[in-house]
């Protein structure tokens, strides 16, 4: 016990004294040196003065003691006022009390400027946005708000010097309305990409300003819908790159066969062509639940949730209208039936229908809002145009599907020829064509693609001859060669499958959709004529 005291005595009145003495390690495990709570420590490698007796003189001030050890930190203009106090050797508790108010009171003050200027930003932009750019917005931040500091660190955000700063308190703010704006621009920034189109491609969707390549297309397709005979070769060739929104639902109805050419006769047409179709309704739709019938019915009604977009799809009127559109196909398609896979057709038509009613997107549009009489022209003319497009690929859908069957060993071939490579690969990750391309054909791609570029993918399909059951197959072609590098990545099964199953789309617009057309052109014009060419 005596030894103990002993080295305790000793290290305490020896500890100020001896060279070379352990001296804590800042920044490891240690906080920071704090002058404050550290004021008798001297650093080894300063000398300490001297008084004229030749003893170190101790250090009595803060002042003195700031003057011993100049080289540990920077004296600036704002240390004064702690200076000053530290030199009247104030109580620590009193000071580290004094430093947590003011840093409280700080923050609080900071904090009430940043929910001022959040506050004010908010409200400009509820005035600038719409009804539904609100709501996505809102839905989209709901977890980045309830929790803004971890974005914050998360987020890199650009400077105008090119430095990335990692969190806001790495930025070179100056003011509280600094720290707004970096915050602002610290959060990450997701576009909003409609469910048909992005918000400048005038072909497909919304009411942008178009440019001046567009206008032109536009009055071209209008003088040659404004004449008493439409000349549909020549609406097929414009179509072909694309069909401007204004005038997609009548060039549609024109191109699938729905309308006549002469223009006297459409009205005629249309009439006749809608009360016969609600003919069906009150002729069929009562048998739904009948014993030879509710299979067919259930299935639908299992089926359509399940759609896409789902925005649309939930909502009551519009489940009504599909359970009727595949009913009715299905009760007067007995050969087929109905499939899974034909609701999916029905979707491009009734939202191309739907636009000749309004201008606005169809997000988070409520269809029944619309009148009746428009409600019952869409559900008949989607009906029709979809029944015309079955009529050409029927047998992807009769018993065991031989045309799908047909088009998959005919997408291998092609594929074989034109990219052996890609073709070796997955023969060699024993992947089969049926196990991806069966959905492509079944569902011509609408799985795969966003439903803006659907339908866009459809307005050439209704502009080529045998669009929806000849030239679909080179799609389908160009589609997978499209991914190559992606898929000689891959090396094994699973990462195949999952890769082709869930293809990287949801950004795609309508350059992406035009490259792939004209690809798929290529190859048509190449092997379409001469078959044999890519059989081995």
């Amino acid at each position: 016990m005596s030894t103990d005291g002993n080295k305790k005595q000793f290290w305490k009145r020896n500890t100020a004294k001896v060279p070379g003495s352990i001296q804590h390690v800042y920044g490891a495990q240690h906080p920071p040196f704090d002058p404050l709570l550290h004021a008798n420590l001297i650093k080894a490698g300063n000398k300490p003065q001297m008084t004229p007796g030749g003893k170190p003189k101790k250090a009595t001030t803060f002042q003195e003691f700031e003057s011993i050890t100049s080289d540990a930190w920077d004296v600036g203009d704002d240390d004064d006022e702690l200076l000053a106090m530290a030199a009247q050797n104030l109580n620590i508790e009193v000071v580290m009390e004094t430093a947590n108010q003011v840093i409280e009171n700080h923050s609080k003050q900071q904090e009430k400027q940043r929910q001022d200027d959040a506050d004010t930003s908010e409200l400009e932009d509820r005035e600038e946005e719409e009804a539904h750019e609100e709501e996505v917005e809102e839905q989209g931040e709901e977890g980045e708000e309830s929790t803004p500091e971890v974005s914050f660190a998360c987020e890199p955000s650009p400077l105008s010097d090119g430095r990335l700063v990692k969190s806001l308190s790495e930025a070179p703010i100056g003011s509280p309305k600094d720290a707004s704006l970096h915050r602002q621009q610290s959060l990450p920034h997701r576009p909003t990409i409609p469910m048909v189109a992005r918000i400048a491609d005038q072909n497909t969707s919304g009411t942008p300003a178009m440019t001046e390549r567009e206008a032109s297309r536009l009055d071209k397709f209008k003088q040659v819908l404004a004449g008493p005979n439409t000349d549909l070769e020549e609406l097929r060739k414009l179509s072909w790159s694309g069909i401007p929104r204004q005038v997609r639902p009548i060039t549609w109805k024109l191109l699938s066969g729905y309308l006549p050419a002469n223009t006297e006769r459409r009205e005629s047409t249309l009439q006749r062509k809608r009360q016969e179709y609600f003919g069906f309704i009150e002729q069929y739709y009562d048998s739904r639940n009948d014993e030879h019938h509710q299979d067919t019915y259930r299935q639908i009604r299992i089926d359509i949730p399940r759609m896409s977009p789902e925005c649309l799809m939930l909502q009551p009127m519009v489940t009504e209208i599909f359970e009727r559109i595949l009913f009715i196909w299905a009760i007067r398609h007995p050969a087929s039936g109905y499939v899974q896979g034909i609701n999916d057709l029905v979707t491009p038509f009734f939202v191309v229908y739907v636009f000749e009613y309004i201008k606005e997107e169809v997000e988070n549009f409520d269809v029944s809002s619309l009148q009746e009489a428009a409600l019952r022209n869409i559900e008949a003319d989607s009906f029709w145009c979809m029944s015309k497009l079955l009529d050409g690929i029927q047998d992807n859908y009769t018993f065991a599907q031989p045309g799908i069957q047909r088009k998959v060993k005919a997408l291998e071939e092609l594929v074989s020829r034109i990219d052996e490579t890609v073709h070796v690969h997955m023969q060699q990750y024993e992947v089969e064509y049926l196990q991806f391309a069966f959905r492509w054909m079944n569902n011509l791609l609408m799985r795969e693609l966003p439903l803006r570029c659907t339908i866009r993918l459809w307005d050439t399909y209704q502009a080529e001859p045998e669009g929806f059951s000849h030239f679909h197959l080179y799609v389908c072609a160009a589609f997978l060669v499209r991914w190559r590098k992606e898929i000689l990545d891959e090396r094994d099964f699973q990462g195949l499958m999952i890769l082709l199953q869930n293809l990287p789309t949801m950004h795609w617009g309508n350059e992406e959709v035009s490259v792939l057309l004209a690809e798929a052109y290529r190859l048509k014009f190449a092997f379409a004529d001469a078959p044999n060419h890519y059989k081995r």
